[in-house]
C-alpha cells in the first residue's frame, strides 16, 4: 500500500466523524438558544422503540471513492491501475455509502401524547435520559418547527414573597404580622 491510502483513510473517518448528527432532545442547537419556545401540555398514550435511518448526504460516497481510487491505482502497472483505480472507486464509494448510512442511524421512541384539547400527536425523537410511559404529563416544546418531549415538572404555587419589616421609631425593626 503506498503513502496517500493511509492519508486518504484517514481522511474518510475525520469525514464519517464529522457527518455524524443527533436527533436527540438532549442536544439542542446553537440556532435555538435563547429563543422563545411554544410549550403544551399533554399525556402520553403510548411509547415504542423505533429506528430513524441513516443519512446518505454523498460524503461517505465521495470519501469511500476517493479512498478506494487511491488505493486501487497503487496496485500494478499503469493499466493494471487504472482498472483497478475505477473499480476500487466504486467499491470504495458504496462501502463509504453503507458506513454512513450505518454511523448517523439512531435508535428512537416514537411517543403518542394527548393534548389537553384532546387532539393527538406522535413525536419521534432519539432516545434520551428520560424514558416515558403511559400516563406520564409530559411537555411538547416546539421551537423553529422542530419538537420534543420532555416530562413535565409538577406545578407548585407561586412563592409567597416575605413580609416586609416594619419600622419603629427607636431604629429597630420588626417583622410586619
Amino acid at each position: 500500500m503506498s503513502k496517500p491510502a493511509p492519508r486518504a483513510l484517514a481522511l474518510l473517518a475525520a469525514l464519517a466523524l464529522a457527518g455524524c448528527t443527533t436527533t436527540s432532545p438532549d442536544v439542542v442547537q446553537r440556532s435555538d438558544a435563547q429563543r422563545m419556545s411554544q410549550v403544551q401540555d399533554a399525556v402520553v398514550l403510548s411509547v415504542r422503540p423505533v429506528t430513524v435511518e441513516g443519512s446518505q448526504s454523498g460524503v461517505g460516497t465521495v470519501a469511500g471513492g476517493v479512498v478506494g481510487g487511491v488505493a486501487g491505482s497503487s496496485v500494478g502497472g499503469y493499466r493494471e491501475s487504472v482498472a483497478v483505480g475505477v473499480l476500487g472507486a466504486v467499491v470504495g464509494g458504496v462501502v463509504g455509502n453503507t458506513v454512513e448510512r450505518q454511523a448517523t442511524r439512531e435508535d428512537a421512541v416514537e411517543i403518542l401524547v394527548q393534548l389537553k384539547n384532546g387532539e393527538r400527536r406522535a413525536i419521534v425523537q432519539a432516545k434520551a435520559e428520560q424514558t416515558f410511559a403511559p400516563g406520564d404529563p409530559v411537555v411538547l416544546v416546539t421551537t423553529g418547527g422542530l419538537t420534543r418531549v420532555t416530562k413535565a415538572v409538577p406545578a407548585t404555587a407561586p412563592a409567597q414573597p416575605a413580609p416586609a419589616p416594619v419600622y419603629t421609631p427607636g431604629g429597630r425593626s420588626q417583622p410586619s404580622s
